[in-house]
């Protein structure tokens, strides 16, 4: 447990979704030692945090990768706390079935411009297509209505959207995983100020990655935790949910995953879609 003395408080942010809450709990229920440093937890749907991040609010976050492109100058990549879609990921969906090639002529509900999903469709379709933005939890039901055509789903629509009478057009993870042989598709990350000294960088990198190893090593409690987000989500869906973005992949990127972030921004930067290329820098 930690000591109450001198204590120093930290911005961590993340989304209010399964998969982040289990990261966290070892955090969050103060079962890890930490000791002066304190973590005020910020629950923030991810285009928030995205943007949060280009005006440096947090001192940690969980931010997706199409937009650590543009916050290179602020903060770092930690090497824990990666979601990566491996042969799944991002889908995008609709009331009945249609070829993938017509997209182009479809309007499509989005998370969020800066959202990684947005982006892996763009580098799918080869250009920008006619969208509008809509909440992720609200994206569904936006198809449903027929306000729009067809929805870019993250999170645990990945899963239900089928229940809600919706079919799959596209899995942007399968595509990426097939065309890359077998990378995986880069979704979110953990970023940290770079204002922080080295030590103390080092130091927080091993804090998060001990809260993500307690979940893994205290499964069941973990996802109990995690539930609290779920949106209805069953113990066992949940669980499902969490192994699809918390597992080796989210305690390092490893050279996979690091091959798959390169590619993911170096393929973005050649279509015109990212300003610049972008070097990845992650804490040691």
């Amino acid at each position: 447990m930690t000591s109450q003395t001198s204590t120093r408080l930290l911005t961590l942010g993340h989304s209010p979704d399964p998969d982040d809450a289990f990261m966290f709990y070892g955090l969050a229920a103060e079962k890890i030692e930490t000791g002066e440093l304190r973590f005020e937890h910020i629950l923030q749907d991810i285009q928030t945090l995205n943007e949060r991040a280009m005006r440096e609010e947090l001192d940690i976050s969980a931010i997706s990768i199409h937009a650590y492109a543009s916050v290179l100058d602020k903060y770092a990549l930690l090497p824990c706390g990666a979601s990566m879609g491996d042969n799944y990921g991002p889908m995008v969906v609709a009331r009945e079935p249609f070829d993938p090639s017509e997209l182009p002529r479809k309007r499509i509900a989005i998370p969020g411009l800066m959202t990684s999903a947005y982006l892996a469709l763009k580098i799918f379709l080869r250009g920008d297509f006619d969208h509008v933005v809509v909440p992720f939890d609200q994206i569904m039901e936006e198809v449903k209505s027929g306000r729009v055509d067809a929805g870019l789903l993250i999170h645990e629509g990945q899963l239900t959207f089928a229940s809600e009478g919706l079919v799959n057009i596209v899995n942007l993870g399968e595509w990426w995983f097939e065309r890359t042989d077998g990378l995986p598709l880069p979704l979110g990350a953990n970023v940290i100020r770079k204002a922080f000294d080295k030590p103390m960088l080092s130091r927080l990198n091993r804090i998060l990655k001990e809260s993500i190893q307690y979940g893994l090593d205290h499964r069941h409690e973990a996802v109990a935790h995690s539930l609290q987000w779920g949106r209805g989500m069953s113990h066992e869906m949940a669980d499902e949910f969490v192994g699809m973005y918390v597992n080796e992949l989210t305690l390092d990127f490893g050279e996979r995953g690091r091959a798959g972030v390169e590619r993911f921004l170096r393929e973005a930067h050649e279509l015109g879609f990212i300003p610049a290329p972008v070097e990845l820098e992650f804490v040691e």
